[in-house]
């Protein structure tokens, strides 16, 4: 290590370009880096991931703020809950795919070392560390959605800085360490997600049930009130006139008499099951005879 040190000094004093000596240093991580990454996807260099997490930044910190300046929020309820399914199921794959790999009694928990063998375990792991690489640039979209739907409190510098870290460390987990103690920090990260997601998901499945029950029961308990509040009508007496008595005009009050004659006068009509046709009259008629 000292003579790394030394070197990086006499490197910071002397007459090289910056350019000679980022290639210098380039090509010595390239010697102890994993051979068996050599070529793939995103790789090579780590240029493509420094530009996706200032793309990233870019957009949550200035374009996307300044687009929803006039914009009302997105309702994008059913995306996120096909994301986080997502982000659940990705993660489950991984943490069980840790413990296959190696967590499951193989590796040692005091000291593990990188296997960079051909061996299938070793594939294995180096394997799911790709996919845990791919899964960090996947939970960029988590501040994406904040932007969307304008919460900007949820978007706080530690938010940011484990959202444009992260990449960074996968990628080096994947270019020079992929096994060993350097996948604990992933195992623990994805069981934590798994809770996490779990956990919201529940607490916001039974805010909706709480919130849907509460509306059911004050709008029952208003019905029930307005129900209650209904004027009674009392029942009708046989061989009387509702409301006991008759206007002077002889109109009959609520029109049905029962079982009877009506107090002073007869029907002007005929009686049809209890019911009158016609007006009461303050004196008896007498029957027209054709």
């Amino acid at each position: 290590m000292s003579g790394f040190v030394k070197i990086a000094i006499d490197d910071y004093y002397s007459d090289s370009n910056w350019t000679t000596i980022i290639e210098k240093y380039w090509m010595m991580a390239e010697k102890v880096s994993d051979p068996r990454v050599q070529g793939w996807f995103l790789f090579d260099t780590p240029l493509p991931t420094l530009a996706m997490v200032i793309a990233y930044l870019a957009f949550v910190m200035v374009i996307g703020p300044l687009w929803m300046e006039n914009k009302k929020p997105f309702q994008i309820k059913n995306t996120l809950v096909a994301y986080n399914a997502f982000q659940v199921l990705l993660s489950s794959y991984m943490f069980y795919e840790h413990l296959m790999s190696g967590w499951w009694g193989d590796y040692s928990l005091a000291c593990q070392p990188v296997d960079y063998s051909e061996s299938e375990q070793a594939r294995r792991m180096l394997h799911l560390c790709w996919v845990y690489y791919f899964s960090k640039l996947s939970e960029f979209a988590d501040t994406v959605f904040f932007v969307l739907r304008k919460k900007k409190s949820q978007i706080t510098w530690l938010h940011l800085y484990h959202h444009s870290l992260t990449p960074f460390e996968a990628w080096m987990l994947v270019k020079f360490i992929a096994g060993g103690h350097g996948t604990f920090s992933n195992i623990v990260n994805n069981l934590v997600h798994i809770i996490m997601i779990i956990a919201f998901g529940l607490i916001l499945h039974s805010t909706i049930f709480i919130v849907l029950f509460t509306n059911f029961y004050v709008q029952a308990y208003k019905k029930d009130k307005r129900i209650a509040q209904k004027p009674k009508i009392e029942p009708t007496n046989n061989n009387n006139v509702s409301n006991d008595s008759a206007k002077a005009t002889g109109q009959i009050v609520n029109g049905q008499v029962s079982n009877g004659q009506i107090a002073n006068g007869q029907a002007n009509g005929h009686v049809r099951n209890g019911l009158i046709n016609g007006h009461a009259t303050d004196v008896r008629e007498k029957t027209k005879v054709q």
